[in-house]
């Protein structure tokens, strides 16, 4: 990727934000963009350009499902294609994500870890593959 990826991480409480968005500087140079609700998520993604999208499993400005903003993003021709995760240590909420087409996402308490890493990785060399 010759650009430093941009990811746009959702839902995330502050502190969480901070310290995903410093994670993902060191591991990959990302640029973070912090919104907090699907409705801002759609739009920012319908604006500019993205190479993964974040979603944490529960909104912490609104409390609504991450999975919900999943589902709306793999249905939409314009957006279907974004490589999403989801931020969470619950293996149900992961499995559920996949299977509406979400990549292998991680939890909070993973970050800083090989799997996640290596989930990171593989995420943002698919965004190279569809563009």
């Amino acid at each position: 990727m010759s650009r430093s990826p941009r990811i746009l991480s959702v839902g995330q409480c502050s502190p969480d934000h901070s310290y995903i968005s410093a994670w993902l500087r060191s591991v990959a140079g990302a640029r973070t963009i912090a919104v907090d609700t699907k409705s801002e998520a759609l739009e920012m993604l319908r604006a500019e350009t993205f190479d993964l999208v974040l979603v944490n499993r529960i909104g912490d400005c609104d409390g609504a499902p991450g999975i919900d903003l999943i589902r709306a993003i793999r249905g939409d021709a314009e957006l279907e294609r974004v490589p999403v995760m989801l931020v969470s240590n619950h293996a149900s909420a992961q499995d559920e994500a996949i299977a509406l087409g979400a990549r292998p996402g991680f939890g909070k308490a993973e970050i800083g870890s090989a799997k996640a890493l290596e989930r990171l990785t593989a995420a943002l060399a698919l965004k190279e593959v569809v563009d």
